[in-house]
Formats: C-alpha cells, structure tokens, sequence
C-alpha cells in the first residue's frame, strides 16, 4: 500500500471521509498554487466542512418534504407588491425561530403564500434549523389516524421534532370535530416551543366558519397570533396570470 492510500485511510479511520475520498486533487491543488502548510491545513478542514454542510442541507431537504423547489430568489415581488423583499429579508436572521415566533400569510390563492413559505423553509434549512412542510389537509388525516390508532401523543412528539412546521392551504374545507380536536393539540404543543409557519385563505375574524365552532377557533387562533408575524396578501392570482398570458 502506498503512503496516499495509507493516509487517506487514517483520514477515513477518523471519519473525514470527503478529505479521503479527494485528497489526490487536495493535494494537487495545494502543490499547483504553492500553499504553505497552514493554508493546506484549512484547505482540508475546510473541503470536509463543505461537504458534510452540502450532504446535512440535501438530508434535511428531503426530510421536510417540500412538495416543490420554491426559492426566495425566485419570488416576483413585482407582481406581488403587498409584501416588500424587505419584509421578507427581515426574516431570515430567524430571530423568529429563535423566538418560537410563527409566520401566517394569509391571502387569496395564487398569491405565492406557499411560495413564500416554502422559500423561507429552504433558507431556513441552509441555516442549520430542521423544517416539515405538510399541507393541512394531509395533517388533518394523519392526526385524525394517529388519533384513531390512539397514537396521537406519539405523532405529536415525532411532528415536533422540527424546528418550524409549515401547514400549507388552511382553512380551505371545513373540519370535523375529531379533526379541530386533533389539530388543536398540535398548535398547543407547538405554542412557546416550536414555530409554525402557516398560509390561509380565510382571515382570522372568519376562522369559525371552517372550524364549525367559534368555541374550538378562538383557543386556536390566539395560539397562533400570540407570538407572530401576520402578513396579509392581495392582488390577481400569478397562477391564473401566467396561464392567460401562456
């Protein structure tokens, strides 16, 4: 064996990996631009940290199951002028998650509320926080089941492993009893502990209406709006612009 094999198995044996698998080019690189040892040094430690941050951000991605690969830099805030790129990068010190603060977009479809909400998740990623994303409709059904199974307690504690949880189209069919019950013990073990990250149709004077009981809406929303960032979002669905210009 030589002396590259038997140093990139020592780096292996202490589990840095990505400097074993490409110390040949490391080294290359560091022989071709003259670095001294102490700049080959942080050229290493430096390769490892990249890859492991790369390899943690496509981990985390996958896990939170964004339904699509929305980016904040993809937002056109020029068609959506009810809320500033300011605002916008004005959140992404995560002070609010820090704070177990929550976000709520509300606004017609077709607005980029989920836009916006998935692309504030994925900056969130990059940060280093842990972000799910459930539409709530299949939150609904899969607290419903848990609850049916009587493992309702276990499913909460798993939801709650994250940092921010993004409930998606709230408010767009109404709940049935089990389901507003279910969905409160989310937002109460959420409250003070964990941020949501949530968009709606329905202001939260007209919460009710989907809830079937002002009794069940009002704890809810005052969970909600205690400690959080309301935005409110207008103008023509961009979804319906871009298919009559198309």
């Amino acid at each position: 064996m030589g002396q590259l094999e038997l140093t990139a198995g020592r780096y292996r044996s202490l589990r840095l990996g990505a400097i074993a698998g490409d110390l040949t080019d490391l080294l290359a690189q560091a022989e071709a631009n003259e670095v001294s040892y102490l700049a080959f040094a942080d050229m290493l430690v430096e390769h490892e940290r990249q890859i492991r941050e790369a390899k943690r951000i496509d981990l985390y991605r996958r896990q939170a199951g964004f339904p699509s690969d929305k980016r904040l830099e993809g937002f056109d805030y020029r068609h959506q002028t009810t809320i500033t790129k300011r605002q916008v990068s004005a959140l992404l010190d995560f002070a609010f998650l820090d704070n177990r603060e929550n976000l709520v977009f509300i606004g017609p479809p077709g607005v980029g509320k989920t836009h916006l909400a998935i692309g504030i998740g994925q900056k969130a990623i990059e940060a280093g926080y842990r972000v799910l994303f459930r539409n709530a409709l299949d939150l609904v059904e899969e607290l419903e089941l848990a609850e049916m199974k009587g493992a309702l307690k276990k499913t909460l504690h798993k939801l709650a492993k994250v940092d921010a949880l993004v409930i998606d189209e709230l408010g767009y069919l109404p709940m049935s009893r089990q389901a507003r019950y279910a969905l409160f013990q989310l937002i109460n073990r959420f409250y003070e502990h964990h941020s949501l990250i949530i968009t709606t149709n329905k202001d939260f004077t007209s919460w009710g209406e989907f809830f079937h009981d002002d009794n069940v809406a009002v704890p809810i929303v005052d969970r909600i709006i205690h400690h959080s960032h309301l935005y409110l979002l207008g103008g023509e669905s961009y979804r319906l612009k871009q298919k009559t210009l198309s």
